[in-house]
């Protein structure tokens, strides 16, 4: 079986405008698609791969060149590992935030509704909080909120007093046991969306995604050198509202800041003002690319001091 197919690849790549022997990043190993698709471009440049998962650094085994450096980091510590290896700019940033085909594939993971499994759906496997642990130690407000909000499930409120009460009567060991716990919540014709968003919200609560997303983003426009570019692939419209916000405005929330002059305080320019989706041909090759957004943009040059 294929590891993962990337998603929106050549139109990745090529939004970062590569040079031959400039620096980037790929801060969303996974199956290594994109990193190879840049080591393609690069004569006397270097890459730098970032992923918290070991069998992704398994992978990237395959790829083994003088122009290619794997980092086995999540990447909100993108900073400090590429301090490590003495760089201190770069010419361009890719970061894909989806899951990896591997990981929905392997059972063992627990990302997946697909199979059973534990609970577990923690990129790092060797680290951290799993799903179980969270429906088993969790307030019933907590779970209302990453429901309702990471997950946007619609009866949210209702699903997380079931998982309460169900947890109080027996615990959750598989995905099975939760899919039955909380059946009664799942609307009749629909299972498989509702049970993606719920387990989707799991997900991004065990890898705290939402905020390692804001850290990354935010060192990613430090580190790119002026005229560097950042190309983010997002699947879903949390992740999508981040990056277009932090793009449009350099903030997460709010309006964008301006000087005394009435300049707009934000490190990065949209290169295009809508993103860019899939293609008709990749959308009948690789149903998973369906809700891909692209966003590209280009770090500001420094403004001359008047």
């Amino acid at each position: 079986m294929e590891y993962h197919r990337p998603v929106l690849l050549e139109e990745s790549v090529k939004a970062l405008a590569i040079k031959p022997d400039g620096v980037y990043v790929d801060v969303t190993f996974g199956g290594g698609g994109h990193s190879a698709r840049i080591l393609q471009e690069l004569t006397t440049g270097k890459l730098y791969s970032f992923d918290q998962d070991s069998d992704a650094q398994e992978q990237s085994k395959k790829l083994e060149a003088p122009t290619f450096q794997f980092v086995r980091a999540n990447f909100r510590d993108l900073k400090k590992y590429l301090r490590l290896y003495r760089v201190s700019q770069v010419d361009g940033i890719l970061a894909d935030l989806g899951v990896s085909s591997h990981q929905f594939n392997v059972p063992e993971r627990g990302f997946s509704t697909r199979f059973d499994g534990p609970l577990d759906m923690r990129m790092d496997a060797d680290f951290g909080i799993t799903a179980q642990e969270v429906l088993e130690t969790y307030s019933e407000e907590q779970l209302h909120r990453i429901f309702g909000i990471y997950g946007e499930v619609k009866n949210a409120k209702t699903l997380a007093r079931t998982v309460m009460e169900k947890r109080n009567r027996q615990p959750f060991q598989t995905i099975s046991e939760f899919k039955q716990a909380i059946s009664s919540c799942t609307p009749k014709g629909k299972e498989n969306k509702y049970l993606a968003q719920v387990f989707q919200a799991l997900r991004i609560e065990v890898n705290d995604e939402m905020k390692a997303l804001e850290e990354m983003l935010e060192q990613a426009a430090e580190v790119l050198k002026p005229g560097g570019r950042l190309s983010v692939i997002s699947y879903h419209s949390l992740e999508d509202r981040m990056v277009k916000n932090f793009i449009a405005k350099g903030k997460f929330f709010g309006e964008v800041e301006k000087d005394l002059f009435g300049n707009e305080i934000k490190p990065l320019e949209a290169v295009s003002r809508k993103p860019i989706t899939p293609s008709e041909e990749e959308l009948l090759e690789n149903s998973r690319s369906r809700s891909a957004k692209l966003r590209v943009a280009e770090k500001k040059e420094a403004r001359a001091e008047k």
